[in-house]
């Protein structure tokens, strides 16, 4: 039980982390600012329960992925490491990573782009869903799912009350959040590759 537990924790900070919904919830805020109260909630909640289902899916099917494409866990470890790594160190100064940045939209549906994709559910939330889920068995799939389950609800939250919580910790206190998360994410992507690394090394060759 001390294992899942672990798991657990380590699971949520790592897409804590990933997802940062205190400085998302900036994005969201200037995304819906011209918005009413009721938009706004629908538009967190459709977002969040694609960015669900996406992560939800990538954690279910991560080993049938693996199998159909011939990808081993190693490899996903190791991309999943730099593309970890290369976030959190974007964040480190101050600024958004290309993989997960909102581009200008025509509000036809900012719910599904960029909310959803890429911004909460870009290529390093995948690449850690995947990456946790494909370490263990269903448990630790559960845990993950769970856990991440968890994060969507209080990011739900962090976007529906965003006006207040922008207010109280202003943009230095966004700058704070920011770096510490994205010190977390560098040292999350550097302990992945070094994991992903070591594994590769022991494998053995098949010719």
């Amino acid at each position: 039980m001390s294992l899942l537990f672990e798991h657990a924790v380590t699971v949520f900070m790592a897409f804590f982390a990933i997802m940062n919904p205190v400085a998302n919830t900036t994005v969201f805020a200037g995304l819906t600012g011209n918005k009413n109260k009721l938009e706004q909630t629908k538009i967190a909640a459709k977002a969040l329960i694609i960015t669900f289902i996406i992560i939800l899916l990538f954690a279910v099917l991560g080993k049938s992925i693996f199998h159909l494409f011939g990808i081993t866990l190693p490899a996903l470890r190791i991309t999943g490491g730099i593309l970890v790594f290369l976030i959190g160190y974007h964040m480190l100064q101050g600024a958004n990573s290309k993989l997960h940045t909102a581009q200008e939209s025509d509000d036809s549906d900012i719910a599904v782009s960029p909310m959803a994709v890429p911004l909460l559910a870009g290529p390093g939330t995948i690449a850690t869903a995947m990456n946790y889920s494909a370490t263990g068995g269903w448990m630790e799939i559960a845990v993950t799912i769970f856990a991440f389950a968890i994060l969507c609800v209080i990011t739900f939250f962090c976007f529906i009350f965003s006006a207040k919580i922008l207010s109280a910790i202003g943009e230095s206190g966004l700058g704070i959040v920011t770096r510490l998360m994205g010190l977390i994410l560098a040292v999350i992507g550097v302990q992945m590759l070094i994991v992903g690394i070591k594994t590769a090394i022991n494998i053995p060759i098949v010719s």
